[in-house]
């Protein structure tokens, strides 16, 4: 029997796709649980790709996480429909300033703004898949690093009452904007020497939510560097954790 590298084998169970709204496109990658049956009602995750992974060949959002949500065992314990959308080259999950001219992200967050493009696309098509009779709406998850760790936290405040629970990695966003989903259950991460965006924006949104009345999960990863991802895959409890919160009537139970 021929061996297939895992990453081919991740890159074959997360089937290419496009979403059109009018005469805009969104490229995306979704994953069909073992033996997926339209009878039958699964969770949704939403995963949102870093800035680096941005492009066109609809491959590139695999790279970091895939593989988590692809392994065998993983599949097994916890079946789920997992969506990787691309944003384009030119754009952003985010709508924020970034000045990249020194050393480190400078970041500036709008919530006062319509979401950019590739952010509305994503949210049209979360909603989309919302509509079948095969998702679980009580258990529709999101998940992202760096500039998705960013469209984490502004995706919560464009949908405040649609996602059961969100991991948002060496992301930020808007303080002022968490008083719109601050008792969704999160996980954030981030590492304590990360250079490019700094972690006292994950501070300073662990921060808002616990003064909106949240109950943020805050890990600091005291060596980690930009790359918190790692760690944070590595963790035991990510899925458990994620998988384990569901909505009743817009009420969070866990």
């Amino acid at each position: 029997m021929l061996f297939v590298p895992f990453s081919l084998l991740a890159q074959q169970l997360y089937q290419k796709d496009n979403f059109v709204s009018n005469k805009d496109t969104l490229k995306y990658r979704v994953m069909l649980p073992d033996n997926f049956s339209t009878e039958k009602q699964y969770p949704l995750v939403l995963f949102l790709h870093g800035a680096g992974e941005r492009g066109s060949d609809n491959e590139s959002q695999l790279t970091h996480g895939s593989k988590l949500f692809a392994s065998e065992e993983n599949r097994k314990n916890f079946p789920a429909i997992v969506i990787f959308p691309q944003c384009p080259k030119n754009d952003y999950w985010s709508n924020a300033d970034v000045d990249r001219s020194g050393q480190g992200v400078k970041l500036v967050f709008h919530d006062d703004k319509k979401p950019t493009k590739a952010l509305q696309l994503t949210i049209e098509l979360l909603q989309k898949y919302s509509e079948q009779p095969f998702v679980d709406t009580n258990k529709i998850y999101v998940v992202g690093l760096s500039m998705g760790g960013m469209g984490t936290f502004e995706i919560l405040s464009r949908l405040p009452n649609t996602f059961a629970a969100a991991i948002p990695i060496c992301g930020g966003g808007s303080e002022s904007a968490v008083r719109k989903y601050a008792q969704t259950p999160l996980w954030v991460f981030h590492g304590a020497q990360d250079d490019v965006v700094n972690p006292i924006h994950s501070v300073k949104m662990v921060s808002a939510i616990l003064n909106e009345g949240g109950h943020p999960k805050f890990t600091l990863f005291d060596t980690a560097n930009h790359n918190s991802w790692d760690p944070a895959f590595s963790q035991p409890d990510f899925l458990p954790w994620l998988f384990a919160h569901e909505r009743t009537n817009n009420v969070i139970k866990e």
